[in-house]
């Protein structure tokens, strides 16, 4: 599949300014790729009960799930940070399930890229596999 990254970037980018935050002052933007074209957004949304925020990457995620998409073919993330930030362990997980191959790309706001996996980012994940016996 050719991936328009500067368009998912420019998707993320609107997220994050979206971005529910005012406790970090940190705001997140995901954009989501779908193996069929389609493209779901997401924001972190932080909550006074810290345990409860919602990063971007799962909203992201959480929304083409809910839309009945399974196949992901790229993410980007986008931050509040100058350099690039790299999803959290929690997203890392969570990506993981769905597409362990596909590519990251995260972005700071002054547009540096750093380019990555899912599998980069959490190697020897959790899988089903490993509690099936």
């Amino acid at each position: 599949m050719n991936i328009d990254w500067s368009i998912l970037e420019q998707r993320a980018r609107l997220a994050a300014n979206a971005a529910y935050a005012p406790y970090s002052h940190f705001h997140v933007g995901a954009a989501l790729l779908t193996e069929d074209g389609r493209i779901f957004s997401g924001c972190n949304v932080e909550n006074a009960s810290f345990g409860l925020t919602v990063c971007a990457e799962r909203n992201a995620l959480f929304a083409a799930v809910a839309a009945g998409a399974r196949r992901f073919a790229g993410l980007v993330v986008v931050t509040s940070n100058p350099q690039p930030v790299t999803p959290c362990g929690a997203c890392r997980q969570v990506l993981h399930e769905f597409a362990p191959s596909f590519e990251v790309r995260c972005y700071g706001h002054a547009g540096e890229e750093l380019i990555t996996s899912c599998e980069e980012l959490l190697p020897r994940a959790f899988v089903a596999a490993d509690f099936r016996s």
